[in-house]
C-alpha cells in the first residue's frame, strides 16, 4: 500500500519524441563507402578542434543510406572522450534512423584504434544489434585522414 497522496500520481512528466529535418529527402547524400562517410563528417568537423580535443559524432542513416543528420555526442579533452551509447541510441531511434556510423577524432593525429577505442565500437554494435539499429562503420577521424573498423574487418 502506497503512503503517497493519491494527487501525486498524477503529477508524472509526459514524454514526446520529435523529429524534424530540414533538408529535403531529394537531397541528402548517400553514404556507400568509408570514404563517403569521411568526406561528410568532416566538412561538420570544425578544424579548429580537430587537432585540439578529441570528439565524438554520430551520422544517422535512412534505410537508403542517406544522411539523416549529425549528432555531436561529446567534446573532451586531448587524450579522450565520453561516448554513451544511451545518447547514442536514443538520437538514433529518436530521429527514427535505420543504422549509424560513429566518428570520434585523434588530436594526435594517429589512426591506430586504442583499446578503449575497439571495447567501445564492440559494445555499439552490440547495442545496435539487439535495437536492429546496426552501426556500418566507425571511423577514427583526422586532418589528414581516417580509420574505417569496418575497411579494416574490426567491426
Amino acid at each position: 500500500m502506497s503512503i503517497l497522496p493519491k494527487s501525486l500520481f498524477n503529477q508524472v512528466a509526459e514524454i514526446t519524441l520529435h523529429y524534424q529535418s530540414t533538408v529535403k529527402p531529394s537531397q541528402r547524400p548517400k553514404v556507400t563507402c568509408s570514404s563517403d562517410a569521411y568526406t561528410i563528417f568532416i566538412n561538420h568537423w570544425n578544424p579548429h578542434q580537430l587537432e585540439l580535443q578529441e570528439e565524438f559524432k554520430v551520422m544517422l542513416l535512412n534505410r537508403a543510406h542517406k544522411v539523416l543528420g549529425i549528432v555531436n555526442i561529446s567534446l573532451g579533452g586531448i587524450a579522450g572522450t565520453i561516448a554513451d551509447p544511451k545518447l547514442i541510441y536514443a538520437a538514433a531511434l529518436k530521429a527514427g534512423s535505420s543504422s549509424i556510423i560513429a566518428a570520434h577524432s585523434h588530436p594526435s593525429g594517429n589512426l591506430t584504434p586504442s583499446r578503449a577505442d575497439l571495447s567501445l565500437t564492440q559494445k555499439l554494435k552490440e547495442a545496435g544489434e539487439f535495437l536492429d539499429l546496426p552501426m556500418q562503420d566507425h571511423l577514427i577521424v583526422t586532418a589528414e585522414g581516417y580509420y574505417s573498423f569496418e575497411d579494416q574487418g574490426v567491426l
